[in-house]
C-alpha cells in the first residue's frame, strides 16, 4: 500500500506554536454555532493548517475528547485540497457530544463549504 500525501496530515498542516494559536485567535473571522466554532485566519501563499481548543471543562472524557478531535482530523484530511490557504482553529463545546458520527460530519462538512464562501469573498 503506497502513501498518499495529498490526503494525509503531516505536521506542517497542524498548528503547533502558541504563537500561531495566539495570532488566529487575534486575527480571525469565526464561523460556527453552538457546537463548534472554527476561527480563520489568512495565510495567503502556504497550506491550510488546523488546530484545536478542545477544553476540559467543555468535554471532561479524554476518550469523548479524542474521539471529537480525531474525527475532526479525518474531516480536514478529506477536505484539506478545497480549502483555502488559513490557519484555523476549531473551538469545541458541550452541544457537539448529543452529536452522533453521520451528524457531525455533515456539520463540519457544511461548515468547510461556508469557509470556503467567506473566504472567496476577501
Amino acid at each position: 500500500m503506497e502513501k498518499n500525501d495529498r490526503l494525509s496530515f503531516p505536521k506542517r498542516l497542524r498548528l503547533s506554536k502558541a504563537s500561531d494559536y495566539r495570532q488566529v485567535f487575534n486575527n480571525n473571522f469565526p464561523i460556527g454555532d453552538a457546537s463548534l466554532t472554527m476561527l480563520v485566519r489568512s495565510r495567503p501563499g502556504t497550506n491550510s493548517r488546523l488546530g484545536f481548543a478542545v477544553a476540559r471543562k467543555q468535554i471532561q472524557k479524554a476518550v469523548l475528547r479524542n474521539r471529537i478531535k480525531r474525527v475532526i482530523r479525518e474531516s480536514f484530511r478529506i477536505n484539506q485540497h478545497r480549502l483555502p490557504d488559513r490557519d484555523m482553529v476549531i473551538i469545541v463545546r458541550r452541544p457537539i457530544l448529543l452529536l452522533d458520527g453521520p451528524e457531525l460530519n455533515s456539520k463540519l462538512e457544511k461548515h468547510w463549504n461556508s469557509v470556503i464562501k467567506k473566504c472567496e469573498k476577501f
